[in-house]
């Protein structure tokens, strides 16, 4: 005789799943926050471009009073003034003094800039504080009390309508700055690095080259973009110190255009296209080092 056991005991009901509320960490955005955040990314990128859009559109524009009436340009679209601007102007006299000058410019005036902000970094020298506050100082003099001295100087020197005195005029103003970004660069760069370089037998000028300048170059990236576009659009002395047609940059060049009683917008918004193409081809080639340069250079310093 067999017995059955029954198994009376009963499975509890599964508990009801409790949804668990995401706590929002400190720093981090919400929705709201995200759509707010892209939407003013988005409202400041098209006010900065809104104005490059505007000047290319002005320069297909046949007539030079088109941009009175700018509506009517859209019927009318033409490249006729940059083929008048490459063909009939000096516009590949300028663009070659300006490459020369900004080129030049940029050469010498980061080299300077380093050597500056490297000697301050890493020695104590007497004097080195007061040298950094003084080229701090020399900022805060406007352009036009700098221009009658200067033509002086270059005047005794016989360097007036020369490059030379343009591209040393250009690394005055753009060393100071140069100098102070390329200090706090070479803040972040260990010691230690330096020391190594003494061990293994290398001079100063040594280590600063082969070891320092490779990790620094992010900020040379910075230090040298803020330079080439200090020279490629500076106008007061290059007004002022070139003479010769052909050797005016194009900030000179672009005055052209514009007499006593009368201005060429179509011409000028067209040449103002052309500048802005070596100048966006500069920063392409340094911009994947811009942002790590701009960045650690104001870690320390």
């Amino acid at each position: 005789m067999s017995t059955t056991t029954l198994d009376t005991t009963e499975t509890a009901p599964a508990p009801a799943a409790v949804p668990v509320r995401r706590t929002r960490r400190r720093g981090e955005r919400g929705p709201l926050g995200t759509a707010l955040l892209h939407g003013g990314l988005v409202l400041a990128s098209l006010i900065a471009l809104a104005p490059v859009a505007w000047l290319c559109y002005l320069s297909l524009g046949p007539d030079k009073d088109d941009y009175l009436h700018p509506g009517g340009i859209a019927s009318k679209l033409t490249f006729s003034n940059y083929g008048f601007v490459l063909q009939h102007t000096g516009f590949l006299d300028w663009f070659k003094s300006t490459l020369i000058v900004a080129l030049g410019t940029t050469v010498v005036g980061v080299l300077v800039a380093a050597t500056t902000g490297y000697a301050v970094s890493r020695m104590r020298f007497p004097g080195y504080k007061p040298l950094m506050w003084v080229l701090l100082l020399t900022q805060a003099f406007p352009i036009a009390i700098l221009i009658v001295p200067m033509y002086e100087i270059f005047s005794e020197l016989g360097l007036i309508d020369t490059y030379w005195a343009l591209i040393a005029i250009n690394c005055s103003t753009a060393v100071p700055y140069s100098a102070w970004l390329l200090k706090g660069y070479f803040d972040t760069i260990p010691f230690e690095i330096d020391e190594a370089g003494r061990v293994d037998g290398l001079t100063p000028f040594g280590t600063f080259f082969r070891l320092i300048l490779p990790l620094a170059r992010p900020g040379l990236a910075v230090a040298a973009f803020y330079t080439f576009i200090t020279a490629v659009g500076e106008v007061a002395f290059a007004t002022t110190f070139l003479l010769d047609d052909s050797k005016y940059t194009f900030a000179v060049g672009l005055q052209t255009f514009v007499s006593e009683h009368d201005a060429q917008w179509n011409y000028m918004a067209a040449t103002a296209v052309l500048i802005a193409i070596p100048v966006t081809v500069f920063f392409y080639l340094v911009q994947k080092n811009l942002v790590t340069g701009l960045t650690a250079g104001g870690t320390k310093g």
